[in-house]
């Protein structure tokens, strides 16, 4: 009895040595669990204080925002078929003549005979040769003033290195949104003013349907630099002689540079310059940046390039030239020989052909998407001279419309308001998509809005 009686105190031991070790492993774990919250808290941070500039910015970039706000679309309703015309992405395949020119370099690299390693900063002159002659000729702008990059978007921001954080600068408005930001990023500006949600110290030139999107330049401050895009994005309007010619006599009078996008100039259906340096004196008071992205198709194969021409100089006399050459030997080590390739065959006659074939195309699916509106009873803008669609939302928000249109047609459009205050009650319609994409937006358009 005795020997039994000791074995359940035996058990009764274990048991209770068990419990007791259980409980500490349990109270360690909360302990643990306790300090690795209150580390994480409390994370290392180093003594670098941030960009009180890019702080500046608001909310993300407008088309990352845009692609953020499709992806929770997609996730609250994971069958729909959703069709973007929002972000100006070309979707039709790059024509054959032109591939085959890069897959050829491409091939060649892998041959003692065509291995080629770091090019000229610049760009190589073939190509350079070769946008002269195709986009300035007789404009007095030689290959040496053409300096070949990976895309205008980059040479944007390379410019307003250049130019530095003490110089004041005019948008359009509404217009692309990478003139303000690369400035706000550069300390060119105040403050963002929340109420008239406008940057302090940019000078908004307001570009509205009653003034033809051509700002009246009476009512324009004196800036530094004056960023201006024609065929403009995002309205699809397009300068005339008439209109350019007052443009650079306002940088001359003033003493200001301007930055000339030219990045559509191939969509231009009307009688209107394709090029700044048109005008006669442009070339001593502007720069003009282009790109084969909406011509091509380059978007992702990145190839641009920006003019300066010789006569350009700053205030102390120095050309402006030799300096951005700097810049772009310092922060860039030239674009892909293989996509200058790829630019050399767009610029043949074959290629030249297939670049206009593809811009057809688009420019029919912007006439596919004005005449649906127009039907709807909507006051649009744009097509003509561009690959974009400007509708008006009279006394709407745009952020409003873009989302009631992906709400109920699962279509992404871009709301007006992010390319400035002048485009609110506007929304943007890309004409970048295929065909019977387009076709089904628009089908969706109509029930919407009947």
């Amino acid at each position: 009895m005795r020997r039994h009686s000791t074995i359940r105190e035996d058990r009764s031991l274990c048991l209770f040595i068990y419990l007791f070790s259980e409980f500490i492993d349990l109270i360690f774990y909360f302990v643990l669990i306790i300090m690795c919250t209150f580390f994480q808290c409390e994370a290392f941070k180093t003594q670098v204080s941030r960009n009180v500039n890019i702080a500046k910015l608001q909310a993300g970039y407008l088309f990352p925002e845009i692609a953020r706000r499709r992806a929770a679309h997609l996730q609250k309703y994971p069958d729909a078929q959703v069709i973007s015309l929002g972000i100006g992405d070309t979707t039709e395949p790059i024509p054959e003549v032109i591939t085959s020119a890069m897959a050829k370099r491409s091939h060649a690299l892998s041959t003692l005979e065509g291995y080629s390693g770091y090019g000229a900063e610049q760009g190589e002159k073939p190509l350079r040769a070769a946008i002269a002659s195709t986009f300035y000729d007789n404009l007095d702008i030689e290959e040496d003033d053409i300096f070949v990059s990976d895309g205008a978007k980059c040479d944007i921001s390379r410019l307003q290195v250049v130019f530095g954080s003490n110089v004041t600068m005019a948008v359009q408005d509404p217009s692309y949104p990478a003139y303000v930001d690369s400035s706000v990023i550069m300390g060119q500006t105040g403050e963002y003013q929340k109420a008239v949600e406008k940057f302090g110290n940019i000078e908004y030139m307001r570009c509205t349907p009653e003034n033809g999107f051509f700002p009246d330049l009476r009512t324009v401050a004196r800036t530094d630099i004056i960023f201006f895009c024609s065929p403009n994005n995002p309205t699809g309007s397009a300068a005339t002689r008439e209109q350019l010619t007052q443009l650079v006599q306002f940088a001359k009078d003033n003493g200001s540079i301007i930055v000339y996008d030219s990045a559509y100039a191939m969509y231009m259906s009307d009688d209107n310059p394709r090029s700044i340096f048109e005008i006669p004196g442009a070339k001593e008071v502007a720069i003009e940046t282009s790109s084969f992205s909406k011509y091509a198709g380059f978007t992702g194969v990145r190839l641009g390039w920006t003019v300066v021409p010789k006569q350009l100089l700053f205030s102390d006399g120095f050309p402006v030239a030799k300096d951005f050459n700097r810049i772009v030997c310092t922060c860039f080590n030239g674009a892909s020989n293989i996509s200058q390739a790829g630019g050399l065959a767009c610029l043949s006659p074959e290629g030249l052909k297939a670049m206009h074939e593809v811009i057809g195309f688009y420019k029919e699916n912007t006439n596919i998407i004005v005449e649906t509106f127009e039907s709807l009873g909507f006051k649009v803008y744009g097509g003509k001279n561009a690959p974009y669609v400007w509708v008006h939302f009279p006394g709407r928000s745009s952020w409003d419309v873009f989302s009631e249109i992906l709400e109920k047609t699962h279509v992404v459009t871009t709301p007006g308001s992010g390319f400035g205050p002048g485009g609110e009650g506007f929304v943007r319609v890309s004409a970048f998509g295929h065909r019977t994409n387009v076709l089904e937006a628009c089908k969706r358009f109509k029930q919407l809005y009947k």
